[in-house]
């Protein structure tokens, strides 16, 4: 009977220590953030995304209790930024805030390292970036399907301004030609500013860029806007057109968001998630991302999931056809 009584009792404690070794991992997650977290940012200091990210920042630390710091990483088309996060330790303290090029660079450039899909963990898709397509003023065209029209009757005429090789603006423009089946030739700059200097002048015709961008100058009257890239209309500009009322299927639409490094655990990006989430429905939140050119989506985690591996399709598809690359 005392035999008996001994072993009852060895197998109450080892139960009651497994239950408590159990618990362990539970509580440590659940105290998640206990540090400050650090948002990298892949543009300088300045811009509408390192702006983007600064909101970000001060409204997650809000939610979660502790302080979130803005570091700018800027350089080689955003790969930097996304090397370094790739190699983060994936403990929830170390954030990317991604752009579009974070799965359009590895078919551009062969020496990346990354792999947009796994490498990654997606926690929110935060917003897209609103593009629209303009032309010169003196292109005698009103809308979308008059300028294919124009350019059918012109080929080999016309040129369109990029921010460079594998640029948003250019991969609109190439998806663009292919979809409408049109020819356009593809003149780089190095900036927005000095791409719609030439627009304005008539020194290039047409151009695919951000409405933050071109929208003072359309307002002016300097350069006439089209259409959204968006297969949707966006809230930022509800009354403008898409390009896909008349290229059925065009759906361009830049994009930032929040990524971790792989192995991050789920509960932690779920938090981040949360408080993003949050965050966006602010009216304050809202009004900056206007300014910014910015139409809100806060996605979930799968959701934003399965959009990087469709735009990662996407755009392979469209850099493969026109032969987009930095080191051939």
């Amino acid at each position: 009977m005392q035999k008996k009584d001994g072993l009852l009792k060895w197998m109450g404690l080892a139960l009651l220590m497994g239950g408590a070794i159990g618990i362990v991992p539970a509580a440590a997650q659940a105290a998640y953030p206990e540090k400050p977290i650090t948002i990298v940012v892949p543009f300088a200091a300045g811009g509408a995304a390192d702006t983007l990210g600064r909101v970000l920042a001060d409204k997650i630390g809000q939610k979660v209790g502790q302080p979130v710091i803005v570091e700018n990483k800027p350089g080689a088309g955003t790969l930097i930024a996304s090397n370094h996060v790739a190699n983060a330790k994936p403990d929830g303290y170390t954030l990317l805030l991604a752009a579009s090029s974070l799965g359009t660079i590895p078919s551009i450039n062969k020496d990346v390292k990354y792999d947009p899909v796994e490498s990654f963990v997606p926690i929110t898709q935060v917003a897209s970036v609103v593009h629209v397509i303009s032309v010169n003023p003196d292109v005698p065209v009103s809308n979308v399907k008059e300028l294919i029209e124009h350019l059918r009757k012109n080929k080999g005429k016309i040129s369109y301004a990029s921010l460079g090789t594998g640029s948003s603006t250019q991969l609109e423009a190439e998806m663009f030609k292919s979809m409408a089946d049109v020819d356009m030739q593809d003149i780089p700059y190095k900036g927005s500013a000095p791409a719609l200097t030439d627009l304005i002048a008539g020194r290039v015709q047409v151009m695919f860029d951000a409405w933050a961008s071109t929208g003072p100058y359309a307002k002016a009257g300097k350069v006439k806007v089209l259409a959204v890239t968006t297969d949707k209309p966006s809230a930022s500009i509800p009354d403008m057109p898409t390009i896909s009322e008349a290229v059925p299927g065009f759906s361009a639409m830049p994009w930032l968001g929040l990524v971790a490094p792989k192995g991050t655990p789920a509960q932690v990006a779920d938090v981040i998630y949360q408080a993003v989430h949050e965050s966006v429905q602010q009216d304050d939140v809202k009004a900056k991302f206007k300014t910014l050119g910015l139409d809100v989506i806060a996605s979930d985690p799968a959701t934003f999931g399965q959009f990087i591996k469709k735009d990662v399709k996407t755009w392979s598809d469209v850099i493969r056809k026109a032969n987009i690359t930095v080191n051939p």
